[in-house]
């Protein structure tokens, strides 16, 4: 099984994050990594079950959304090589996020995900791009 862990801490309150996040279709926050979020269906963002295709190549489906413990988790369904439907399968991804209570405070955000198939391609794949919207959210909400 493939996996790729990614996390940063963001000086910004937790709720300010999450109410970013948690908008499935609303990736605005991520102008420099997401050009493009198409929305599929008629489901709302913040519903199971909705979908989108990012950068008109990543297809993917919102799983659940828990406000009350800000995680979120969503699957793959299609993509570009190594991620394609071909290569792997149950791909699933989670957010989370956490108030840090130490210090400063801020607030910590993990992304990962795990799947099957095609492994180390898939992983390094992911990685940076998960690294890279990481990166943009702190950037956003550091300003």
């Amino acid at each position: 099984m493939g996996k790729t862990y990614q996390s940063i801490v963001v000086k910004a309150p937790a709720e300010k994050i999450w109410n970013a996040l948690r908008d499935f279709h609303d990736l605005s926050w991520a102008p420099d990594v997401i050009s493009d979020v198409d929305v599929v269906g008629e489901k709302k963002g913040d519903q199971p079950g909705a979908k989108r295709v990012l950068n008109g190549a990543f297809h993917e489906t919102l799983h659940v959304l828990d406000d009350d413990n800000r995680e979120l988790t969503y699957s793959i369904d299609d993509g570009p090589s190594p991620i394609s439907h071909e290569e792997i399968s149950n791909y699933e991804g989670h957010v989370r996020v956490r108030s840090v209570t130490e210090g400063n405070g801020g607030t910590f955000v993990e992304w990962y995900s795990s799947w099957t198939g095609n492994d180390e391609a898939a992983a390094e794949f992911c990685h940076d791009i998960y690294a890279g919207l990481l990166g943009q959210l702190k950037k956003t909400f550091e300003r």
